[in-house]
């Protein structure tokens, strides 16, 4: 049976290491990826700021890095990440290879939202004479905020995928209390335990979005 001295400490410390992994990962996968999102979109062809060295260099790139699973990008980039916070091991250092992989990830979800809007729309603003910036910041963004929304909200339900798979290299969270208590020493409650907190937590996440997601697009 499940040892009831170590349950509520490591589940409500699992828990916390998990939301961490997902709060700091997550924003800083976000800003990486939508700025890359937005230079995607206006440097290619056709883009508003079109420039195709910028685009021809940052497409392959994020290609090259979405391709490699999180697990294998996550001991490829020890070295960095050791380098950068002091340790690979831990909830701090699983932060880096998480902001890694989320970013472009999140780069091409933006992408595709934002060749959502409707071409009029830039054509109306580029008539009224708004400069790259101004076409971006208030009309692109503003009209794809809906999709957006949906985006980000399916960027961190993989994130959460992704912090569990952390726990193999003892990256902390529901997934290293799984791999260590569940899966290691045979202990089926924490294991079935661990996929229910997951699950509410996708639940919780995917309600969120639609919700906001719906609002946004009513306004």
């Amino acid at each position: 049976m499940f040892d009831t001295r170590i349950s509520a400490d490591q589940f409500i410390t699992s828990l916390i290491e998990t939301l961490q992994l997902l709060g700091y990962s997550f924003v800083g996968g976000m800003i990486i990826g939508l700025t890359l999102g937005i230079v995607l979109v206006g440097t290619r062809p056709g883009g508003i700021i079109e420039n195709a060295w910028v685009y021809n260099t940052l497409n392959p790139i994020i290609n090259v890095v979405r391709s490699v699973p999180f697990i294998i990008l996550m001991v490829a980039i020890i070295p960095f990440t050791r380098a950068l916070v002091g340790t690979s091991i831990g909830t701090t250092a699983a932060i880096v290879p998480l902001i890694i992989y989320i970013g472009p990830f999140i780069a091409r979800l933006v992408e595709n939202s934002l060749l959502e809007v409707d071409r009029g729309i830039i054509e109306a603003a580029n008539a009224m004479g708004a400069t790259p910036f101004q076409i971006i910041w208030r009309f692109i963004l503003p009209e794809a905020l809906g999709s957006l929304i949906l985006s980000f909200t399916t960027a961190i339900i993989g994130l959460l995928g992704a912090t569990a798979m952390a726990g193999v290299v003892g990256g902390g969270g529901i997934g290293d209390l799984a791999i260590v208590y569940g899966y290691q020493r045979f202990d089926t409650f924490v294991m079935v335990s661990s996929v229910v907190i997951l699950v509410v937590f996708v639940q919780i996440m995917q309600g969120v979005g639609n919700f906001a997601a719906k609002k946004a697009r009513r306004e």
